[in-house]
């Protein structure tokens, strides 16, 4: 007898690490980082690692919400007056609210085959830039714009590798920018280590 085992499908969504992101000298506001891990045929990649803010995912559910009428979306954690970012309480709520959502969304065949979605938890992309690959305005297409992501900002062992040969051909202590692939701003570096989040208590 020859048993054959389907694989079963899953979506792991991990909201984690929220950090203090300066906006300007006077605005500051807290972004999360969004771990994926999958083996789902619907995801580009299968394991990705993004920092969005909570407007962002805003904007996620007004659109997803706009292309998909008939169902009700869940909810997002409500945005109160009281909200204290320097409040751990405050923000954990967010973060388990936030994971929620998405969690729920995940479940949904029909929201999973919307593109946004993909290019909201998978690049580092803007909504305005999402919009913009989804209506065709780009040069580059959905699954371009997620492995260029993926590309630039891999932190896999054999990446390690390298940068530490790198750091013995460059005497030089600027590590904020590895790879040199890409820009070294807060919003990519977040590496999808599985670590747990450092900043989180």
């Amino acid at each position: 007898l020859i048993f054959i085992m389907r694989l079963q499908e899953f979506v792991t969504v991990l909201v984690r690490d929220p950090r203090t992101q300066k906006e300007d000298s006077w605005h500051s506001y807290i972004d999360y980082e969004i771990f994926i891990h999958t083996n789902s045929m619907c995801f580009t990649r299968k394991t990705s690692c993004v920092r969005r803010r909570f407007r962002e995912f805003v904007w996620l559910r007004q659109r997803l919400q706009s292309n998909a009428v008939l169902i009700q979306l869940p909810e997002l954690p409500s945005k109160t007056p009281f909200f204290n970012m320097n409040n751990p309480h405050h923000v954990d709520h967010r973060r388990q609210g936030l994971q929620e959502f998405l969690e729920k969304i995940l479940q949904d065949a029909l929201l999973l085959s919307d593109s946004r979605l993909h290019l909201f938890l998978q690049t580092q992309l803007s909504p305005e830039d999402i919009e913009a690959c989804v209506s065709g305005q780009t040069k580059y297409s959905v699954a371009d714009a997620i492995h260029k992501f993926a590309s630039l900002n891999r932190r896999f062992p054999i990446e390690d590798e390298e940068r530490k040969k790198g750091k013995n051909d460059v005497d030089s202590d600027s590590e904020s920018s590895s790879s040199g692939l890409g820009p070294s701003d807060d919003s990519i570096s977040c590496g999808c280590k599985a670590s747990p989040a450092s900043e989180e208590s």
